[in-house]
């Protein structure tokens, strides 16, 4: 169990506690490592390749179990690799496109303020940023080749499964050379830093293996490694993605509505298993929110806890709020008016937000936010009671909106029954 820090109580083993959450799929000589982290603490490191301008929710995994192992008291290095993110680690699919050094610089120190607020950066085990491109940006063709390369047996790279997918569709010199990269930067940061631990993502054991072996031949050492599952959904489609595409960690590409919607919305087959990959409440918490589960899903006392912890880690406490509240109000247990005005725009656009440049009437209106097929349905929707402007029924078939009803002066909130709802924002 842990004390509510996500760190393991008094007497309990660390890799036990990331077992139980399921965050170890694979390890190198885990009885070695155990017996390394009970000596004392141990210099660890964690890469992120700087392929957008921001990092997203498939990313946390890596992100939160860097800060679990510096809350048990060990030391965090942070690498945004300004090489790597030129280069490309092979895809499954298809070669990469090389991004401009100058947009992948910018990436890189994009991704290191948002790396900031997870880690501490003061006391005994403050957290360090590293950037490969340090070490590598000077090294020579020759030097790299000489040094490095030398080491790497082809077989061994060929055998690599995203490699031996790629050679009949073809895999450039560029692409299968990242793991000679990613395998240095382990070299590098144990030689300059005493790193002895590195883990990352599943589909980056090759690498990360490439990299333990290499420290081997270079006769340092011994260095360890694990890595975390890839996160699955049980419906089948991708972790992390929503209709609107990625879910961001930055506010200005995901706002923190849509953020906290997304693990509001958390399938119950898959809430117990994020709750353990993401949360920091101890272990009886999350029981207690599994039973709850299990026995009270209507009431998605898991989704809710979840969704307010990330919202808040990532977000900050007052957006966590905002997007509560406009949970609540935009289903009418809430009020509208008390909604900033960025909350309530990027909820709407979640939603479905028209723009329109006159304001008609309630029925047209309902028509083009799609919240009805025609303007007979919408029609019939007043008729029955079912239709809302602002939470406020409507039941006159011809009615208009007043200038004055607009929230900040440009938005309406429209619903039909208790569970549809869309925006409509008006424009000049």
């Amino acid at each position: 169990m842990t004390d509510g820090n996500g760190v393991p109580a008094v007497g309990e083993d660390l890799l036990d506690d990331l077992r139980w959450r399921g965050l170890i799929q694979d390890s190198t000589d885990i009885d070695e490592l155990r017996a390394r982290l009970a000596a004392g603490p141990v210099t660890y490191y964690v890469g992120f390749d700087p392929t957008a301008a921001s990092l997203h929710v498939g990313h946390l995994v890596q992100v939160l179990t860097a800060r679990r192992l510096q809350l048990a008291g060990h030391y965090p290095l942070l690498l945004v690799g300004g090489a790597t993110g030129q280069i490309g680690d092979p895809r499954q699919s298809s070669e990469r496109a090389l991004n401009p050094p100058e947009v992948v610089a910018g990436w890189v120190g994009s991704i290191r303020d948002q790396l900031s607020p997870f880690m501490s950066f003061d006391g005994d085990n403050a957290a360090r940023m590293v950037n490969n491109l340090d070490w590598t940006g000077p090294t020579s063709v020759i030097d790299f080749l000489r040094d490095v390369g030398k080491h790497f047996p082809v077989s061994k790279m060929i055998a690599r499964d995203v490699v031996k997918s790629r050679l009949e569709s073809g895999i450039s010199f560029t692409e299968f050379s990242y793991q000679l990269l990613q395998a240095n930067d382990f070299y590098q940061l144990h030689e300059r830093h005493g790193c002895t631990l590195q883990f990352g993502g599943s589909d980056q054991w090759g690498n990360i293996t490439a990299g333990v072996d290499f420290i081997r031949r270079r006769g340092a050492g011994p260095v360890f490694a694990f890595t975390t599952p890839l996160v699955t959904k049980a419906d089948g489609t991708k972790f992390g993605k929503s209709e609107g595409g990625a879910i961001w960690l930055d506010a200005t590409m995901t706002s923190p509505y849509a953020f906290y919607q997304f693990w509001l919305n958390a399938d119950d087959r898959d809430v117990n298993r994020y709750l353990r990959f993401f949360s920091f409440k101890s272990r009886d918490e999350l029981t207690a929110l599994e039973t709850a589960t299990a026995e009270r899903p209507f009431a998605r006392e898991a989704q809710k806890a979840l969704a307010l912890e990330l919202t808040t880690l990532v977000h900050g406490a007052d957006e966590a709020s905002a997007a509560i509240l406009a949970s609540a109000a935009l289903f009418g247990r809430g009020s509208l008016g008390d909604l900033p005005e960025g909350t309530l725009r990027a909820a709407l656009a979640e939603a479905g937000l028209v723009q329109v440049k006159t304001l008609t009437p309630v029925a047209s209106l309902l028509k083009e936010a799609g919240l009805v097929a025609s303007l007979n349905e919408a029609r019939r929707a007043i008729s029955e009671g079912g239709a809302y402007v602002n939470n406020e029924r409507v039941t006159d078939n011809e009615a208009t909106v007043p200038a004055d009803a607009l929230l900040h002066g440009r938005f309406l909130v429209l619903r039909r029954g208790k569970k549809s709802f869309a925006g409509v924002e008006l424009l000049g």
